[in-house]
């Protein structure tokens, strides 16, 4: 469950509105997720899940709403700085992976990090912390070609921690794993609460995998379901 300090949103969205032409895809969502919360999104297909996810993570724009993050603004935030901000305290799973096929396992999980402008010595040290953490650090040198897709998931989420971001978002992390690989993944987003007091917000359609979460939003027709 929430650990017993995490009790003041770390995350706040506010009335966030979405269009795509005509079609009103977020129909004022609000929402609030607390520091070290494991929080699982689900609905159907087209429920604005996903959507709503990018703009929380600033890869997107509302039409209309506030979020925060950190109690920070996102909305004042712009070009540079916002890129900035995102690669500091915003870390991205996907589900296929989105690692470059040119770069080393370790190489891989440190991109962010390099692009902070972090010390390579502190970087490389980090990278193999969090390789170790994950299990997957006999994979370092290994390229993403050479991986399985569980250990690519795995270097991803290694690859999203580089930075100590305040949230994750994952947006159907275990869509192109095995039910195997699937559960290890959930397992390992508790393990990485309890270790690093990581909070997430994960999108998914495996409802058993879901309800494991803290708690569950349930997202229908652009809205959140009460």
């Amino acid at each position: 469950m929430i650990p017993a300090a995490a009790s003041e949103p770390i995350l706040s969205a506010r009335n966030i509105e979405k269009y795509y032409g005509e079609l009103h895809v977020l129909k004022g969502v609000s929402m609030d997720i607390s520091r070290g919360e494991i929080v699982s999104m689900v609905g159907p297909s087209g429920s604005g899940k996903s959507t709503l996810l990018h703009i929380l993570g600033t890869l997107d724009e509302p039409a209309s709403g506030e979020i925060l993050l950190e109690n920070r603004q996102l909305r004042t935030l712009k070009g540079r700085s916002l890129a900035a901000f995102r690669n500091r305290h915003i870390g991205f799973v996907f589900q296929f992976h989105h690692l470059l096929p040119e770069f080393t396992a370790l190489e891989n999980v440190s991109i962010p990090a390099w692009i902070a402008g972090r010390k390579k010595s502190e970087v490389r040290d980090r990278a193999r912390q969090l390789l170790e953490i994950l299990g997957v650090s006999h994979r370092m040198e290994n390229k993403p070609a050479a991986l399985s897709g569980g250990e690519q998931q795995r270097v991803a989420v290694c690859r999203a921690l580089i930075n100590q971001p305040d949230i994750v978002f994952a947006d159907e992390p275990t869509g192109n794993l095995d039910s195997a690989n699937a559960r290890e993944l959930h397992q390992l987003f508790f393990d990485l609460r309890k270790q690093l007091n990581q909070t997430f917000l994960i999108v998914t359609h495996n409802e058993s995998l879901a309800e494991q979460s803290d708690r569950v939003l349930r997202m229908q027709d652009g809205e959140i379901l009460i």
